[in-house]
């Protein structure tokens, strides 16, 4: 017999909110039936309008609050309501690290069985706000005029905005100045229905240490229209541009960026520094978007690999050598692997930049790579991970349980699935000593982890 929900459509009822998704949500049950609702915090009470049912969960609409958390704060954010960009505006910063260090604690229990591992309080920020150093703004048209900002949440509905309070102030000048700049001279912003206009997206980014700016036009077509004048208007407004790069992608698609790039004006690269190390970064480079957190999460992964001067490391999921060049101060030898070429090549310039020479970089599947160098009696005394949300790919776990490095540190932007990594590994000789959450992305419900683990000897 299929078992009905508790509520209906439409139903409007009284709640207590108990906890908070991986997406913000609040969620209150009835009869054991969650219902997410936005705007909701853990600890408060009051009505709902239920807006959807499924089988096993419902989505519901705040009504009005008649018990709210102390954690409340209004949110600082004029379209924080419409924006999909940020979820925890309205939790206190205090509330946000709490939130997050009960998030990492409670997947390292359910999912990677985890019970006694020493999670430390979440590092934060000392002023979480302004924080990211690259805008990818999308662009639209409306009554006559350019609009710049970002998607409605859960649509492709753009919210005009002014001001981005997560962004560098110089990415929100940026788009601002060629959004005005673009409209002066009649060009016109890409309609996805119609697969016609010329300007896609605006993006910016910005040297946090170095104040050098790149500024990226992506395009539907390979021709922008006076784009000689848009160029000089540009460097009129803002003197701190050192690169103007124009980026085609003329297909149907939701990604942002297409195949090619081409220098309008300019270098290809601007610079910025993690620490004391220099980074070349290119349009379309993977760069941390959060540079001063990025020093402390580096720092911590650092601390944790305990190097001496005398090991071999292998830096799995190396993208364009941060982590590789961190820990190539502290080490014999490093080998990092990428499965993106560019990014390989973007590292091999960054350790020449540096003057780092005891670093090599290879192209490919880490779970392919890796075994070639063990069978080359390549053998890492220090393995460090930073996969992408999906966490590690199953062959490299079975191959780190077969190399047995003494130590591995796996950086992660995926609680759950460090935890269910973990689980691996644990069943596999190895020994979960420590998890340190930093807070790289305020404001918003993701939160990075570094974990220390040994081998048991």
């Amino acid at each position: 017999m299929n078992q009905q929900a508790p509520v209906k459509k439409n139903d409007e009822i009284y709640v207590h909110f108990e906890d908070l998704t991986h997406e913000g949500n609040g969620v209150a049950k009835v009869d054991s039936y969650p219902l997410f609702v936005p705007n909701a915090l853990p600890g408060e009470k009051g009505k709902i309008k239920v807006v959807k049912v499924n089988k096993n969960y419902g989505f519901g609409k705040l009504m009005e609050l008649t018990e709210t958390s102390p954690d409340r704060v209004a949110p600082a954010c004029p379209i924080y309501d419409a924006c999909g960009g940020c979820q925890l505006q309205h939790l206190s910063y205090s509330g946000q690290l709490q939130i997050k260090y009960k998030q990492v604690k409670d997947v390292l229990t359910r999912i990677g069985k985890l019970e006694n591992v020493k999670v430390h309080p979440v590092l934060g920020m000392d002023d979480p706000w302004r924080y990211r150093n690259k805008a990818q703004v999308p662009v639209g048209d409306r009554e006559g005029g350019l609009i710049a900002g970002f998607y409605k949440h859960r649509s492709h509905d753009i919210i005009d905005m002014e001001a981005c309070l997560i962004q560098q102030e110089q990415n929100d000048i940026v788009v601002q100045t060629v959004k005005k700049i673009c409209e002066k001279y009649g060009i016109y912003a890409y309609n996805e229905e119609l697969h016609k206009g010329t300007l896609r997206h605006i993006m910016a980014r910005y040297g946090h240490k170095t104040g050098e700016i790149m500024i990226v036009l992506i395009t539907r077509t390979k021709e922008i229209p006076h784009k000689k004048m848009v160029v000089e208007d540009i460097l009129k407004a803002i003197p701190e541009v050192r690169s103007i790069v124009q980026n085609v992608n003329a297909k149907r698609t939701n990604v942002i960026f297409g195949d090619e790039t081409k220098v309008l004006w300019g270098n290809e690269v601007i610079y910025d520094y993690i620490g004391n190390i220099r980074f070349a970064i290119s349009a379309r480079s993977f760069y941390q978007v959060n540079p001063e957190q990025t020093k402390v999460l580096y720092n911590k992964a650092l601390e944790f690999a305990g190097l001496t001067g005398e090991e071999t490391v292998i830096d799995a999921y190396c993208g364009i050598g941060t982590i590789s060049l961190f820990l190539a101060q502290k080490a014999k030898q490093v080998y990092g692997v990428e499965i993106v070429p560019e990014a390989i090549e973007d590292a091999k310039r960054n350790a020449e930049l540096n003057g780092i020479t005891n670093v090599e970089f290879a192209v490919g599947e880490a779970e392919t790579i890796i075994p070639q160098w063990y069978s080359q009696g390549i053998n890492a005394d220090v393995l460090v991970v930073d996969p992408p949300r999906k966490g590690c790919d199953e062959t490299l776990l079975k191959t780190i349980i077969e190399m047995k490095p003494r130590q591995v540190v796996y950086v992660s932007c995926n609680p759950a699935t460090l935890a269910r990594d973990l689980r691996i590994l644990e069943d596999g000789s190895y020994q979960t000593v420590e998890v340190q959450p930093v807070d790289m992305f305020p404001q918003t419900m993701h939160c990075e982890a570094v974990a220390k683990i040994m081998l048991k000897l």
